[in-house]
Parts: C-alpha cells; structure tokens; sequence
C-alpha cells in the first residue's frame, strides 16, 4: 500500500521490482487487497497486455490510519528516534550488500 500510496497507478510488474517480489508471489497479495476493496487491477489503455494497479477511494482513506502506526510503533518499543533511523540505515546497508552479492539490483 506504501509503494501506491507514493504513486499510482503502478502496472503489476512495475510495483513487483519496486517491491522485490516475484509476480507469483504479489498476484494473491493483489487478489486479496482487490477483495476487501482497496484496489483494482485494470488493463492499462497504453499496453492492453499490462495490468495496472489502482486504489479505491476505501485504500486511499487507508493511509489516515496507516499514518498512526509508526509513532505507535516508536512510543512502545520506548527507543529513540534517532536509534532507530541509525538502525534502519544499517538495515538498508545490509540489504543492499546482500543484493549486490547475489547480483540483484540495489533498492532506492
């Protein structure tokens, strides 16, 4: 939802090398998300072989209280913000040499 959130609409296999996730693996997540009513899967005028996805007015009202989470998150782990932006950057520093060493592309 994050990844729409920021820009859609996205055509699937655009949002599953934004996501790192193989089509296989994100079509049921899609699926579900489509059930409950957050997004649609359309065929993009531009390309009729590409699905792009959108969201509903139900997954854009989503965010409000997705918005929430993160100072939730920070008040009950009880460590510093800063302490976790630090750890957060190490995180994506490992994730990116890991990438690199197994040859996949760098996330953004």
């Amino acid at each position: 939802m994050l990844a729409l959130w920021g820009s859609e609409p996205l055509k699937v296999a655009d949002l599953s090398r934004l996501l790192q996730l193989d089509p296989g693996t994100l079509s049921p997540l899609l699926k579900r998300l489509e059930a409950i009513g957050y997004l649609r899967r359309e065929r993009d005028p531009r390309d009729e072989r590409a699905l792009a996805v959108v969201l509903t007015e139900k997954g854009r009202a989503l965010r409000a209280e997705a918005e929430k989470v993160p100072p939730a998150i920070v008040e009950r782990l009880g460590i510093d913000v800063a302490e976790l932006l630090s750890l957060h950057r190490r995180l994506t520093e490992v994730i990116a040499a890991a990438n690199a060493a197994n040859g996949a592309p760098t996330a953004r």
